[in-house]
C-alpha cells in the first residue's frame, strides 16, 4: 500500500467510523455547550481536604495498554500476617470535574461509553479531561475513590473499605511489558526498576489476585479465552489488525477491578443505597450450550450450573488447545449479553453467571464508562452522608439505556474492525487462507482469519461444519462500506 493510498484509505474508514456512529444512534462529536464548558476546566480537581486520605507516598502503578493515556485506576500491595495480603485499587475521581447535570455530563449520558474503533477513538469525555485533568497520569497528584482489600491465604476477602483519598502514580507500566517480565524471561521494564521495591509489589499483587481468582474458579467462574481484534498502525496508516490475547498483566488488572467492583457494591448495600449492577443472568439458551457439549461428546445437566460448564471448557482446551478461543467465542454468544440492571436497598441480587458473583457493580472506568460514573457518584454521596443523587425510577432509567448505547458501541466496533478488514484484504481478494468456524447459525456459518485478526462469513452455509473446525477458504468478496468479508470452503 503506497503512503498517498494509506492516507486515503485511512480517510475512508475515519468516514465509515463516523457514519457508523450515527446510524448507531451515538455522537461521534461533543456538542458546542460540552466543549465550552470543557475551556473552564484548566486543572485537576484539588488532591486535599480533610475527609481525603493522603496516600501518594504508596508505590501506585498503572498498568494498560501500550498507548492508553486515559488511565481509571492504580493498584498497589501489602503484605500482611499470616500470609495474607492488602490489595488496594484507586480509581480517578472522575466527578470532581464533571458534575451531574452539566454539557459535559449530558453527552457522556447521551453515548455512556467511549468508543473504541479501528479509525478513531470516539471518547465518552473530552481526551483533556480523560487523559489529563480526570486521568491518573503519571507523576501527577491526583483525587481518587480507593478501594482498599485484605486477602487471606485461600483468597477469600477478609474485610474492605472504601475512601476518598490522594494518590501519585509512579510507574506508567503496559501489559505485554509486564506479562513478559511476570510470566518469565523477559526484563523488567524500565519503570519498575525506577521504583524501589515495584518489582516486589507487583509479584505480590499477581500473587493476590491470583488467589482470587482460584477463588472464583472453585465456585464456577469461566475462564474463557477471546482474541479482540486491536488496530496495529505505522506512520498513521493501519497495517494490521492483531490479535489481543489474556496474560498474566491483564488477568492481575482484571481480577483486581472485580474484587474491586464487588467491594462497591456490598458498600452501596450496606448503607442502603440503590446501585446499578452489571449482570449476566442464567443463561437462556442453556438448551444450546448442552447441545455444544454434546458435540464435544461432553454431558451438561438439564439445569444452568456454572461449575460443569467449566469442566466441559477445560476438557475442550486440553482436547483442542488451538480450536478453545473460537469455542470460548460461541459459549459467551450463547450465554448472553451482559447489562445494566437497578438494586434497589433490600432486593436480591440477580449475580454475574460469568463470573460466579452476586455482588457487581461497573465502578472503575469512569472516564470510559457513564455506569461508572453513576456508581462513583452514589459512592461519593454515601461517603458523605447525603441522600442518593438520583432518584429510583431515573436509575432504572439509565441502566436500561446504558445497556442499549453500549450494545451499540460493540456493533460500531465490530462493523467498523470487518471495514477494516476488508481495505486491508483488498489486495489478497482470491487468495486461500486457514480459517477456523467461529459460530453457526441456522442461515450462515461464520469462520476467522487470524491474519488480520478477522471474521468473515462462509457464501454458504455449511451444515457439517462445527465450532472449531478447519479448512481452507478462498477470499471471495469484500465490501469495505457495509463491512462484508465473504469466503468461500475449498
Amino acid at each position: 500500500m503506497t503512503e498517498a493510498s494509506g492516507a486515503a484509505s485511512s480517510a475512508r474508514l475515519r468516514r465509515i467510523a463516523r457514519r457508523v456512529m450515527q446510524e448507531r444512534g451515538l455522537e461521534p462529536d461533543f456538542p458546542a455547550a460540552a466543549l465550552a464548558e470543557l475551556a473552564r476546566i484548566q486543572a485537576p480537581a484539588p488532591a486535599g481536604g480533610a475527609e481525603v486520605r493522603d496516600l501518594r507516598a504508596l508505590p501506585w502503578c498503572s498498568i494498560d495498554n501500550d498507548d492508553s493515556r486515559d488511565l481509571d485506576q492504580l493498584t498497589v500491595a501489602e503484605a500482611l500476617p499470616e500470609g495474607a495480603g492488602r490489595l488496594l485499587v484507586a480509581v480517578a475521581d472522575v466527578d470532581a470535574l464533571v458534575k451531574r447535570g452539566s454539557a459535559l455530563d449530558a453527552h457522556a449520558r447521551r453515548n455512556t461509553t467511549s468508543v473504541y474503533t479501528a479509525a478513531e477513538t470516539f471518547p465518552m469525555l473530552p481526551e483533556p479531561l480523560s487523559t489529563d485533568r480526570t486521568s491518573l497520569s503519571f507523576g501527577e497528584d491526583r483525587v481518587a475513590i480507593v478501594i482498599d482489600m485484605a486477602i487471606g491465604a485461600d483468597g477469600a476477602l477478609l474485610r474492605a473499605d472504601v475512601s476518598r483519598a490522594a494518590v501519585r502514580n509512579r510507574a506508567k507500566l503496559a501489559y505485554n511489558g509486564v506479562a513478559a517480565w511476570l510470566g518469565g524471561p523477559g526484563p523488567a521494564p524500565a519503570a519498575i526498576g525506577a521504583v524501589p521495591g515495584l518489582a516486589e509489589n507487583l509479584r505480590l499483587q499477581a500473587d493476590l489476585t491470583g488467589r482470587l481468582r482460584a477463588r472464583r474458579h472453585s465456585q464456577g467462574a469461566l475462564v474463557l479465552e477471546t482474541n479482540q481484534p486491536r488496530p496495529v498502525f505505522a506512520d498513521g496508516q493501519l497495517v494490521d489488525l492483531a490479535a489481543e490475547m489474556r496474560n498474566r498483566a491483564r488477568d492481575l488488572i482484571e481480577d483486581s477491578m472485580i474484587a474491586a467492583n464487588g467491594v462497591v457494591a456490598r458498600f452501596l448495600a450496606a448503607r442502603k443505597f440503590p446501585a446499578i449492577r452489571r449482570i449476566v443472568r442464567t443463561p437462556r439458551r442453556w438448551d444450546r450450550l448442552v447441545a455444544l457439549a454434546a458435540t464435544y461428546r461432553f454431558e451438561l445437566p438439564e439445569a444452568p450450573d456454572a461449575k460443569a460448564l467449566q469442566g466441559f471448557l477445560d476438557a475442550a482446551k486440553e482436547r483442542d488447545p488451538a480450536g478453545f478461543t473460537a469455542l470460548s467465542l460461541v459459549v459467551i454468544k450463547l450465554m448472553g449479553r451482559g447489562e445494566y440492571v437497578v438494586e434497589l436497598p433490600g432486593g436480591k441480587p440477580q449475580g454475574h453467571f460469568g463470573l460466579a458473583v452476586r455482588d457487581y457493580a461497573h465502578s472503575t472506568a469512569p472516564n470510559r464508562r457513564f455506569p461508572d460514573l453513576i456508581t462513583q457518584r452514589l459512592v461519593k454521596a454515601a461517603l458523605a452522608g447525603a441522600p442518593p443523587p438520583y432518584p429510583d425510577e431515573e436509575l432504572a432509567q439509565l441502566a436500561a439505556h446504558c445497556t442499549e448505547e453500549e450494545d451499540a458501541a460493540k456493533k460500531v466496533e465490530r462493523q467498523v474492525a470487518k471495514s477494516a478488514a476488508a481495505i486491508l484484504l483488498s489486495p489478497r481478494l482470491g487468495e486461500v487462507f486457514e480459517v477456523v468456524v467461529t459460530a453457526i447459525t441456522d442461515f450462515d456459518t461464520w469462520i476467522s482469519v487470524s491474519h488480520p485478526n478477522v471474521e468473515g462469513k462462509l457464501v454458504e452455509n455449511c451444515a457439517s461444519c462445527r465450532v472449531g473446525d478447519r479448512f481452507r477458504a478462498r477470499l471471495v468478496h469484500l465490501d469495505v462500506e457495509r463491512g462484508f468479508v465473504d469466503f468461500a470452503k475449498l
